[in-house]
């Protein structure tokens, strides 16, 4: 559906006319049937009100351009798990269980905010970059641009040691900073775990099949 249809399908919902919504998000009623019609889209600050109006993320009302995944634990976003601000306002870079109410609920963010908070954790995102690019030196490791907060849950693979013992290094119930890279040599990927204790980079195959462990550093 493309937002004009959206729009009127909401608003139809809502039961109101296109005066009413006019009001509630202080615009002229031309204003919304020029919206209706296709020949305009509302600006930015408006589709805000308009998101907290019908209780919808920004990107519905734009016809879902996009396809949304939490920057944290990479699940798909939809509508009815967003994440919100305290204010009620969608947040639509991570879902609800990673964030809330203006909020990070994870572990790894909460020990940063007692340091300084997301500032701290952005600058500890750069020095962990800086050390896996530099100190590394992987060879077929891409240059690492950015990190993510992940679920130990989603990464927590199991490698077999050289005396054939199968162990696994990540604690499912921790979040880590990572990222995924595909070689420079294809057919596998590197895999990049991280906190502020140890560096773990890995390789597999899709799927995270026939994974192996390349380097296991304490910081």
């Amino acid at each position: 559906m493309e937002t004009k249809d959206i729009i009127f399908q909401l608003r139809t919902q809502m039961g109101i006319s296109q005066e009413e919504l006019a009001k509630k998000v202080f615009v002229t009623r031309q204003a919304v049937s020029r919206w209706e019609n296709g020949e305009t889209i509302p600006n930015i600050d408006t589709l805000k009100l308009l998101s907290k109006l019908f209780d919808v993320s920004i990107n519905t009302l734009l016809g879902s351009p996009q396809q949304l995944v939490c920057k944290c634990c990479g699940m798909t976003l939809a509508d009815d798990n967003i994440s919100r601000e305290k204010d009620g306002n969608f947040n639509e870079e991570y879902c609800k269980w990673c964030y809330a109410d203006g909020d990070y609920t994870l572990d790894i963010w909460k020990r940063y905010a007692e340091i300084g908070g997301k500032e701290k954790l952005e600058e500890f995102k750069q020095q962990l970059i800086g050390e896996i690019n530099t100190i590394l030196a992987i060879e077929g490791l891409p240059k690492v641009e950015s990190l993510n907060v992940l679920s130990g849950e989603f990464i927590n693979l199991e490698y077999q040691l050289p005396n054939g013992k199968m162990v696994k290094f990540l604690d499912d119930k921790q979040t880590y900073l990572g990222s995924q890279l595909e070689s420079e040599f294809g057919n596998r990927c590197f895999g990049i775990a991280a906190n502020m204790d140890f560096i773990l980079i890995c390789s597999y195959e899709e799927n995270g099949e026939n994974p192996e462990l390349v380097i296991y550093k304490k910081r």
